[in-house]
């Protein structure tokens, strides 16, 4: 079965034969995913010994194919691959005739949209991106988190509503973005997850050297309550001496920082001078005590320190 969209309203892909190409985290727990909204998944490409494991554990008694024999099993494509290896594998599919006409090609990738895969549209293929804005253990529990989780769709507009399809059929939410802003998007969560760890990981290691046995506990209703509120009330949220431009307090963090966790001041101070410059522009902090408290922050050292 071909899909063929009809450009007169929404089409739902109904029952599709699935391939994946990448039995990675991602393309696994979706692969399962699809398989339990009743799609019919026909073949998964794996390599590693981990990604072996992975698609008997998420996708048992599927075959494990070559990468070409998964694209001729399938109505609907799924490429769960590195970001850098898409434009080259569409490519190189499309030079050997592997993609075939009223094929479904949908990446996984955050940074690309659907141009990546242009090189399916001369086989009259209708590409794709699907990506899901959450983090993957690759392990079943991942499918019930899929419920929470919203998907970064970009196609062409006769594709978008079988693309919100597939996505719902996950159990997820679709949110559209534009092929301009794709990239844009892949950053955002990238500089919100990713920097996220980071900076956790760092007051996590401070806690260490203050002697706090546990400093996950001591963290965890802070650091939770702090997200939820950034979330609701953005800027709204800040407290603290920054927030404050409590020049005094903050001068002391930069001496235990320097004394005692010197890979953490680069990090605080760039952090510090963002919140500063937000907490000016939102009201909450005066530009007179914000002006000293920048300052500091862009000393190399700490007024009255020998350098």
């Amino acid at each position: 079965m071909s899909v063929s969209p009809d450009p007169q309203g929404p089409a739902h892909p109904a029952r599709l034969r699935v391939g994946v190409v990448g039995a990675g985290k991602v393309g696994a727990v979706l692969g399962a995913a699809l398989a339990r909204a009743g799609h019919d998944l026909r073949a998964v490409s794996a390599v590693s010994q981990a990604s072996l494991e992975r698609a008997e554990a998420l996708l048992p008694g599927v075959p494990v194919r070559t990468v070409p024999e998964v694209v001729a099993e399938a109505e609907l494509v799924l490429l769960a691959v590195p970001d850098d290896a898409l434009a080259d594998l569409a490519q190189g599919l499309s030079t050997t005739g592997a993609w075939q006409a009223g094929q479904i090609v949908a990446h996984t990738s955050g940074r690309h949209g659907a141009a990546v895969l242009d090189p399916v549209r001369r086989h009259h293929a209708f590409p794709l991106a699907l990506h899901p804005a959450m983090t993957f253990t690759g392990t079943a529990l991942d499918l019930d988190r899929l419920h929470e989780c919203c998907f970064g769709v970009t196609a062409d507009d006769r594709i978008l509503p079988i693309a919100a399809a597939l996505v719902l059929d996950m159990g997820a939410e679709p949110v559209t973005i534009a092929e301009a802003d794709r990239v844009a998007y892949h950053c955002a969560l990238a500089h919100g997850s990713n920097h996220l760890v980071t900076l956790t990981a760092q007051a996590m290691q401070i806690l260490d050297h203050a002697g706090v046995e546990s400093p996950a506990h001591v963290l965890r209703p802070l650091l939770y309550a702090a997200l939820d509120n950034a979330l609701r009330l953005r800027e709204g949220a800040l407290t603290g001496p920054v927030a404050r431009g409590d020049v005094g307090t903050v001068a002391t963090h930069l001496d235990v920082l320097a004394e005692r966790v010197p890979d953490v001041l680069t990090t605080y101070r760039a952090l510090a001078t963002a919140t500063a410059a937000r907490a000016v522009e939102d009201g909450r902090l005066r530009a007179d005590l914000a002006a000293p408290l920048l300052d500091l922050l862009a000393a190399p050292d700490r007024p009255g320190q020998e350098s």
